[in-house]
């Protein structure tokens, strides 16, 4: 059976937390044992291995980045398509703030389901992707208030 709806449930509960910013309503999406690979430069990147930690890093990221701007939209490039107990989708992000350019970069996702439950979460950016990541930090991540830099 597709995971796709799950995913959606998922993704739904995300943006709540997002605007909530109550991570623990996310847990009963988390496998105990999940692992979140996050392919950023710097700051940004790791991996991580629990739902606790994953939840952690979630807080984390969105308020040393993410808030830091005044807008943050979301676009669906392709996808989702299942691949047994897998979901993959490529998705655009473009951040503004106030006398600052534009920033915006694709990712994929892939998210693996054991059961209901995603037991490991893995985002991929193309090395486009990240250079602009890694300029735009550079330029205003201090004038932003990011508190850190990329390597």
């Amino acid at each position: 059976m597709s995971k796709i709806p799950q995913f959606v449930k998922y993704a739904a509960a995300f943006e709540e937390a997002v605007r909530s910013d109550d991570w623990q309503a996310l847990a009963p999406f988390f496998h105990e044992r999940t692992r979140y690979d996050a392919e950023l430069p710097g700051a940004f990147g790791g991996s991580f291995d629990g739902r606790a930690e994953v939840l952690g890093y979630f807080k984390q990221v969105l308020d040393g980045f993410d808030r830091r701007f005044a807008t943050r939209e979301l676009s669906l490039c392709a996808g989702p398509r299942a691949d047994g107990d897998s979901v993959w989708l490529r998705g655009g992000v473009r951040y503004t703030a106030p006398g600052r350019p534009d920033l915006y970069f694709e990712l994929e996702e892939t998210l693996t389901f054991d059961g209901e439950a995603i037991v490991h979460l893995a985002d991929r950016y193309q090395p486009e992707a990240i250079a602009a990541i890694e300029a735009y930090v550079r330029e205003h991540g201090a004038a932003l208030g990011f508190g850190f830099s990329v390597a």
